[in-house]
């Protein structure tokens, strides 16, 4: 059977028929948002597809480029093949938002399992994987969404001063939290030392850093959960630092983080962009990852042009451990500790609990499906999850230069001093509302809200939309305008 060959593909005969007898065979509910079609050939599922229920988006995905002639009628929503410039995983994040796994559906069309073998698994793989996160994502806004909401109100208020979005010739290391950046620690403080190399630390690696005496150049948080607080209190502890935050303004960040510089980093949507264009605030739009090495790593692309390290991205164990040492929680452990709850038993059961979730595992497939889709100047740097073994790594005394300087000064950060407001999580709220009024975004507005601030499948109006961001923003406080 020849690749090329797409009659192999369906019936010669006919092949509407044989796929309309298909779509009866399969379990298809009505609530169903998403179908993807993996090679579904010259589209013949479509037409059924859409007679079973024709809300829902096709999604057709092609193991090659290779100009199929398809009938107008078999011709999906919208469709990636190899030479769509997109890596799949990108695709299918700009295609379908965050939303639960019983809202997507697979619809495999086996005889190209034949035909292309492991582009075709290779496919189903990669669109599984894509599922379970969007399922996990979701999960997580169901139960968080209305405290990250809160968290960007309070965070406007807490913003004085704000990084303006710069572009470095430095090379820049990232660290993850992961054991594996203790070992990496001295090179980056010499690395420090010598000057140039800059420093983008994820706020629950930056204790480990500060107790081996590397000073983070910027120190990114994202989680909106209070837990998080802990991270940044011990860089806060530092007073001899000059801290320097990147932060999601969805995050939960404590208010001495007022006194110093802040980045902004918007979720790129609609709502926190009219929000942060109408204070004229400089941010910087970073979708969603649901990791926070992930953010850190697309910051990094946006800062600098120069080579990018990797370090402490285990994604995984080292017996018991599960994070560097120290580590901002290890405080909460000992003071639990006690005969009958030993620190030895409360580390286990938090390793097995971390085992058990399985996050590790999604994120390192999706950090192996993304690599080849970022810019060849990433490196890693010890040793990191073997995800990333097809990185050059580069050795502590191979990095930059044998024992030389990069010979790059560290940049001055440029900053901009935020105008006082009166109020400005009422201002803010306000500012949504008035947009919900307007038809170019009332759509929109509603579709990114909805599901952060009301539970699934909740029927929603402009109106009631707009009370619940006000009671959110600004609790007790009535609109004016109604």
């Amino acid at each position: 059977m020849l690749r090329g060959n797409k009659q192999a593909l369906h019936s010669r005969y006919n092949p509407q028929g044989e796929a309309e007898r298909y779509i009866n065979t399969l379990a298809l509910n009505s609530g169903i948002r998403f179908f993807i079609l993996i090679e579904p050939g010259l589209g013949y599922l479509i037409p059924p597809l859409r007679k079973k229920n024709n809300t829902a988006r096709i999604i057709a995905l092609y193991a090659e480029d290779s100009g199929k002639e398809i009938p107008a009628a078999n011709c999906p929503d919208s469709f990636w093949s190899p030479g769509s410039g997109l890596s799949l995983q990108d695709f299918l994040e700009c295609e379908i938002p965050d939303t639960g796994a019983g809202d997507i559906k697979i619809v495999e069309w086996r005889p190209s399992l034949g035909v292309y073998g492991e582009d075709y698994l290779r496919l189903l793989s990669e669109t599984a994987e894509f599922i379970k996160r969007s399922d996990a994502n979701t999960r997580t806004v169901r139960q968080f969404g209305p405290r990250w909401f809160k968290n960007f109100f309070r965070n406007l208020a807490l913003l004085s001063e704000a990084l303006c979005p710069v572009s470095l010739k430095n090379p820049l290391a990232v660290t993850g939290a992961g054991p594996g950046l203790e070992e990496t620690i001295p090179f980056i403080k010499e690395e420090q030392r010598r000057g140039g190399l800059l420093v983008l630390a994820v706020s629950s690696s930056a204790l480990a850093l500060l107790s081996g005496g590397v000073e983070p150049d910027l120190v990114i948080a994202v989680d909106g959960g209070g837990w998080a607080l802990l991270h940044l209190y011990e860089c806060l502890r530092h007073r001899k630092t000059k801290n320097i935050f990147a932060v999601s303004l969805t995050a939960a960040v404590p208010s001495q983080c007022g006194a110093f510089p802040i980045l902004p980093l918007s979720d790129g949507s609609l709502w926190q962009e009219l929000i942060l264009k109408a204070f004229g605030i400089p941010f910087i739009p970073l979708p969603q990852r649901g990791t926070v090495s992930a953010s850190a790593l697309d910051l990094a692309f946006c800062l600098t042009e120069g080579k990018i390290f990797l370090t402490g991205l285990d994604l995984s164990h080292k017996d018991m451990r599960t994070h560097v040492r120290p580590y901002s929680f290890d405080r909460l452990w000992e003071e639990k500790a006690c005969r009958v709850n030993p620190l030895y038993s409360q580390v286990y059961s938090r390793s097995l609990g971390i085992s058990d979730g399985g996050s590790h595992g999604i994120y390192a497939s999706w950090f192996g499906n993304q690599l080849k889709a970022y810019p060849k100047r990433l490196y890693s740097l010890g040793s990191n999850n073997p995800v990333f073994g097809g990185l050059e790594t580069l050795p502590v005394r191979d990095h930059p230069g044998k024992g030389e300087s990069t010979g790059k000064e560290k940049p001055v950060f440029k900053t901009l001093s935020i105008q006082p407001r009166d109020n400005p999580a009422e201002q803010g709220a306000l500012i949504l509302k008035e947009a919900l009024r307007n038809p170019l975004y009332t759509e929109k507005l509603i579709c990114e809200l909805g599901p952060l601030l009301f539970p699934p499948e909740t029927p929603l109006s402009p109106e009631e939309l707009g009370k619940k961001i006000l009671s959110l923003a600004c609790p007790g406080k009535e609109d004016p305008n109604g």
